[in-house]
């Protein structure tokens, strides 16, 4: 009892100090949120947290404005038509490369591994124009194929890093067993790498989709501002331009591009936890 009540007397001020990070972290998303629900005219007069004062007033009336007159529903299909793709590609290309990398032998196998990894240090910036010069020789600018090899190929480097540090960590016993018995590389990776590295797999996945669904430079410079083919990010962006002074919409707006993220985050956490701090306890 003692040694309880002590041990719970110098976690106190730990705690507390993360209840005041978590606090500090989720306000400005609460302001957002609760803006996005006020009506222009209180908007103007007085902050956010006014809201909460009797009578409550909030309204819909932003997310409908914004839907219904800013192409934002076509912009929602489309980041869902850029994301999901370009979640799956360089997901499953960079296991299949995890695993080679990991437990098939080649030659220059670890310069290549090296060499990948340095691809890690070039920034974006640097390949738009060269990349965008050959998109435009195949026509792939402005198309959903573009972005998505776009996306898939600034993915990759950080992927197959990512999943050849958690394969390469599988007991060797476990592999070893499957090769006596007859299981070729395809069958290993299929019926055992795949099932035990979800975890590694799922985090992975949740960085890369959180990572497109968020970006506004690669879609600008491959895709342009056409409303077809557009992604949310793209199409907010512009709304800045037309609603300088009713950040109402703005507001509005951005929540609705980061509800989906969120939900899938939150209902994938478990997965993303055990991603992230897989190999970090040795037994």
């Amino acid at each position: 009892m003692g040694r309880k009540l002590v041990k719970g007397v110098f976690a106190f001020p730990v705690h507390l100090v993360i209840i005041l990070i978590c606090i500090i972290w989720i306000m400005p998303s609460l302001g957002l949120l609760v803006s996005s629900l006020r009506p222009r005219h209180l908007i103007n007069q007085s902050g956010w947290w006014t809201a909460f004062r009797t009578p409550f007033q909030f309204t819909l009336d932003n997310y409908i404005h914004v839907i219904d007159t800013n192409n934002m529903g076509r912009s929602f299909l489309n980041s869902l038509m850029i994301a999901i793709p370009a979640t799956i590609f360089p997901t499953i290309i960079a296991a299949f490369a995890a695993y080679a990398f990991s437990w098939m032998r080649f030659p220059g196998r670890n310069l290549l591994f090296l060499c990948i990894v340095g691809f890690l240090v070039v920034p974006i910036q640097m390949t738009l124009i060269p990349v965008l010069r050959v998109f435009n020789r195949l026509h792939l600018t402005g198309t959903f194929l573009g972005i998505w090899l776009a996306h898939t190929a600034y993915g990759l480097p950080f992927s197959i890093y990512l999943l050849r540090n958690f394969i390469d960590e599988l007991p060797f016993q476990m592999l070893e067993s499957a090769k006596m018995d007859g299981a070729s590389h395809l069958r290993i990776f299929i019926a055992i790498i795949l099932p035990t590295s979800v975890p590694a797999i799922a985090s992975l996945a949740i960085f890369q989709f959180m990572w497109v669904w968020n970006d506004l430079l690669v879609a600008l410079i491959y895709l342009g501002g056409t409303p077809d083919v557009a992604p949310m990010t793209v199409t907010i962006s512009h709304l800045t331009s037309s609603y300088g002074s009713g950040w109402q919409y703005l507001t509005a707006a951005a929540f609705i591009s980061m509800m989906l993220p969120m939900i899938i985050f939150f209902s994938m956490q478990k997965y993303f936890i055990r991603g992230i701090t897989a190999g970090s306890v040795k037994e």
